[in-house]
């Protein structure tokens, strides 16, 4: 939507056109989110809010866990191949994976700090490329 705004902003008032398009297209976004973020951040005063956060933080990293867990088993497994009787680990992405976690530590070893989710993501893509024969 940003782009497209920007795209017909420029082409129908030029570079006025096209600031005064992105601002129309970002700007109700940015205003809701701050307008949140201040009543969450008054909403956390109350105990009963707190209380409320804390009971469903152990439901969201239980998701998450659930998750992963799913998604490890059923595409690094291949667990339901094991149900049909034909598994096929994918030993490619358990060395993708064994790398990421040698890189995070080593990273965190140097730098002190836990590595960018960004660089991580660039990383597994360019092992992903590598090891699946793209280059």
């Amino acid at each position: 939507a940003v782009n497209m705004a920007t795209y017909i902003g420029a082409e129908k008032g030029g570079v006025l056109g096209s600031i005064l398009a992105t601002l129309g297209v970002v700007l109700p976004s940015f205003v809701i989110i701050l307008l949140v973020a201040t009543l969450i951040k008054r909403m956390l005063e109350y105990e009963v809010v707190k209380a409320f956060l804390c009971g469903v933080r152990p439901c969201v990293v239980a998701l998450i866990l659930g998750t992963s867990i799913t998604l490890f088993m059923s595409q690094t497994l291949n667990v339901r191949g094991l149900i049909s009787g034909k598994a096929s680990p994918d030993v490619k992405g358990i060395i993708i994976l064994a790398l990421l976690f040698i890189i995070s530590n080593v990273y965190k070893k140097i730098k002190g700090k836990k590595p960018s989710p960004i660089l991580m993501i660039i990383i597994s893509a360019v092992l992903g490329l590598i090891l699946y024969g793209l280059f």
